[in-house]
């Protein structure tokens, strides 16, 4: 039997690089020297017309921004108990907390790659929050430290264990600890304070003939107590729109055999426009976008008989998490001047 039509291939362990660079700053401060620092304060905002019963706006600076895009959400809920991250499966670090990411546009010829925002929601009167660049770390050709920012467009973002997966479309995702967060000069982190170093790259490879996998967004599946990264494309007009699950082991990483090569299973087909989705007890969630103007829809039920929920999102909805304590799902806009993170009742849907 030859090999599956699509795989993800482990990268490179790139812990050497990571623990060269955290010496070289003073050692790693973790995510919890970020919550310790956090610079920033959201907003209680409402999207008047969508279904949603709670959310928040960034401030003046990131919701106009023309060079930041915010695009995927997790959160401490996943994370996960038993994994030593936090007291109990909402809380890291006796904080709940979201962790959002944002691609960077190429203005003045600077592109700064992607990064995350460190949200703590646990006092929702008083929201703060910080932004940490994902870098890639190492030597440059003359033996130098480097430091480059990640290119992806980092449209989902699952966090489970101590690991965050953050997607790279045709690239696969990459995969980063949050115990590795560093404090650097502010140049040295682009206009950051803080940069997370990348661990490892998980790369696409399908079989001759088959199209490539675009990771659009990523999200946590949760299937009769198996977790699993589900995996999915934005696709139209003739485009693939894929969704494959990928098993997590015990540590949160991909299941991958002795060559690092990781086999998905698969789900129908989602529909046009996806930008991200969950799977809760064998029923999909699927949020799906209708340009900067038209608004959002969400899709429910199992996989390959979804039912359309329309226009219940505001313009630009772009990924999905779920919070089973607060049975919320919660999603993120990305258009200037409109960005949101709104909490939606699950239970409305289903």
């Amino acid at each position: 039997m030859g090999p599956a039509p699509v795989q993800l291939v482990r990268g490179r362990d790139r812990s050497a690089d990571v623990e060269a660079f955290a010496a070289e700053h003073g050692g790693r401060v973790g995510l919890e020297g970020v919550l310790a620092d956090l610079n920033r304060r959201a907003f209680p905002a409402f999207d008047t017309g969508s279904a949603a019963t709670w959310g928040f706006r960034w401030d003046e600076e990131d919701n106009d921004s023309k060079r930041w895009w915010p695009q995927g959400i997790t959160s401490s809920a996943e994370a996960g108990a038993g994994t030593g991250v936090g007291t109990g499966t909402d809380e890291y670090a006796g904080r709940r907390l979201l962790v959002t990411t944002s691609y960077s546009k190429t203005i003045g010829g600077e592109n700064k790659g992607c990064r995350i925002s460190v949200v703590d929601l646990t006092d929702e009167g008083a929201i703060r929050y910080r932004h940490v660049l994902l870098a890639v770390v190492g030597l440059n050709d003359f033996g130098g430290p480097e430091v480059r920012p990640v290119n992806a467009h980092a449209g989902g973002i699952v966090w489970r264990g101590r690991y965050l997966h953050v997607a790279a479309t045709k690239r696969g995702f990459h995969t980063f600890r949050v115990d590795d967060v560093v404090k650097v000069p502010a140049d040295t982190g682009l206009g950051h304070r803080y940069v997370l170093p990348l661990r490892a790259s998980w790369g696409s490879r399908t079989a001759e003939g088959v199209e490539p996998v675009a990771y659009s967004f990523l999200s946590l599946a949760r299937e009769g107590g198996e977790d699993a990264l589900l995996v999915g494309e934005y696709g139209r007009g003739g485009m693939t729109q894929r969704l494959l699950t990928y098993p997590l082991d015990a540590a949160g990483l991909p299941v991958a055999d002795d060559a690092g090569v990781a086999t998905p299973g698969t789900l129908p087909d989602g529909p046009s426009r996806m930008q991200g989705a969950v799977l809760v007890d064998g029923r999909l969630h699927v949020v799906t976008s209708n340009g900067r103007y038209g608004r959002g829809s969400l899709w429910v039920g199992p996989p390959g008989a979804l039912e359309r929920v329309p226009k219940v999102l505001p313009a630009g909805p772009e990924d999905i998490t779920y919070w089973p304590s607060r049975e919320e799902l919660w999603i993120t806009t990305e258009y200037p001047g409109r960005r949101f993170v709104l909490a939606f009742d699950r239970r409305h849907f289903d």
